[in-house]
């Protein structure tokens, strides 16, 4: 077999092995170390000072020189510095932090009193629960970033209050899970900080560039849910005065100061910061995390057990990133040593496609791999198979990424592998059913389509705010 041919091997044995579902991070390393060391086996360099030695060497010598030299090869020179790049990239430096405010903004017990409040504030819109309950997943979701977190806990808050007030079972649980998977595409997103990692793109542009998409999504999710409850008001029945009690202007200014204010502001000040230059990724991480420590205090909520908690759920969750980074790095060096990505790139330039069609080609593969993998895999793994191929076709890797961060929301809602749905089918109360939660995430599937097309057919959309912070792309 040619070196190429062992390349396509390699990612072919990768997706076996995962499909049959062994850890990914791991599968990653040890495909890389294996073929790496078939890719750079060199006899001479393995085995010289053995030679050198002789035969009269006493056998504990001996026995020691054959490890070395089996372990002199470039693969473990290779996972070494890959190890330490991945430690040593600034922008990846910004994930810990991040996911600490996430998790310790979730143990504060703010999103609660935030429902409460918009619930109680959006009374007279149509769909009123159901309204309140998708501007809450996307702060906290822009909070957290975390899916699980989000849907789990607005599961447990949002659906059994929907519920009562005599909501739709399907309706009620679709706007929980398409609300609760907007942080990966919402700035601050991990998933942005990792693409932004994976492709070279600023990622200060690509956070500005994914504001108006975010906002276009979230607009189009509160038009079904506000649409669909006038057209059927059966689905989501005004409340009463006992289920959703009249306050007045004082005092619903008292609860949105109390609750809706302190999460925005600071949202809003770690994206300031960065948006308008004042402080680098990391920073801002740094001040959101600081931030959501005073938070939870303000409330009461900061224990020992809960930062304990959070600090161990942010040790994890980053570990398992580096992790991936590790071994994507591996595996794509040995990929592309082996001739992998040019077999690849001489093959979708065969095709003869226009940008449009390669455009499509591309999401569609991303969409199909959003099924069994988590967006982690697929932007580490297979998106850096993808940016090798857009300056052939003209693309501009911010613009991509965007896409590529709304398309991954359907890796979530596409039954039958939704990991919202089984989220929420988690924690739901038993007479929900699982097709019953696929109905309703089903509608914010072509939503997110129509964003794309959005996106393609308007690319300003993505362009305008990176254009007027930083100046005119380079696309």
């Amino acid at each position: 077999m040619t070196d190429p041919q062992i390349a396509l091997l390699m990612l072919g044995l990768f997706i076996a092995i995962v499909f049959l579902g062994f850890p990914i991070a791991f599968t990653l390393m040890a495909m890389g170390i294996f073929f790496g060391y078939y890719a750079y086996y060199e006899p001479d360099r393995m085995w010289r000072a053995y030679n050198r030695l002789g035969e009269d060497a006493d056998w504990f010598t001996q026995t020691g020189l054959w490890i070395d030299g089996f372990f002199n090869n470039r693969i473990f020179d290779l996972f070494i510095n890959q190890s330490y790049t991945v430690m040593s990239n600034e922008v990846l430096t910004a994930i810990p932090l991040f996911l600490f405010m996430g998790y310790i903004v979730e143990r504060a017990n703010i999103v609660d009193k935030l429902f409460g409040t918009l619930a109680i504030a959006t009374r007279n819109v149509p769909g009123s629960m159901g309204v309140a309950a998708l501007l809450t997943c996307a702060l906290f979701a822009t909070a957290t970033g975390i899916v699980g977190a989000v849907v789990t806990l607005m599961g447990l808050l949002a659906l059994p209050q929907m519920l009562k007030a005599r909501y739709d079972k399907s309706f009620a649980s679709g706007i929980i899970c398409a609300g609760g998977t907007l942080g990966i595409l919402i700035p601050p997103s991990i998933m942005l900080i990792v693409y932004a990692a994976s492709s070279g793109v600023s990622i200060v542009r690509l956070y500005a560039g994914a504001m108006l998409p975010g906002m276009t999504l979230v607009a189009l999710y509160l038009l079904y849910i506000i649409v669909r409850s006038i057209l059927n008001p059966k689905l989501a029945p005004r409340p009463t005065e006992e289920e959703l009690p009249s306050v007045s202007r004082s005092r619903l200014f008292v609860m949105m100061l109390t609750s809706f204010f302190p999460l925005a502001v600071l949202i809003l000040a770690v994206l300031g910061s960065i948006l308008f230059g004042l402080a680098t990724p990391t920073e801002a991480a740094a001040i959101g995390s600081l931030g959501g420590m005073l938070l939870a205090l303000a409330y009461r909520q900061l224990t020992f057990q809960r930062l304990r908690e959070s600090v161990y759920l942010t040790v994890r969750t980053t570990a398992m990133v580096c992790w991936l980074f590790i071994g994507s790095y591996t595996f794509s060096a040995v990929f592309s040593y082996l001739g992998g990505e040019t077999v690849i790139a001489e093959f979708v330039k065969s095709l003869d496609m226009e940008p449009w069609q390669f455009l499509i080609m591309a999401q569609i593969i991303i969409f199909i791999l959003g099924w069994p993998l988590e967006w982690s895999e697929i932007i580490i793994i297979f998106v850096p198979i993808f940016l090798p191929l857009l300056p052939v076709f003209g693309i501009d890797p911010l613009f991509f990424g965007v896409l590529v961060a709304l398309n991954l929301q359907t890796s979530f809602l596409t039954p039958p592998m939704a990991m919202s749905a089984y989220y929420l089918k988690g924690i739901a109360p038993p007479s929900i059913k699982l097709t019953e939660i696929f109905a309703g995430v089903l509608p914010y599937l072509g939503m997110v389509f129509i964003s794309m097309a959005m996106m393609y057919l308007f690319p300003q959309i993505v362009f305008s705010l990176p254009e007027a912070f930083y100046g005119a792309s380079t696309r």
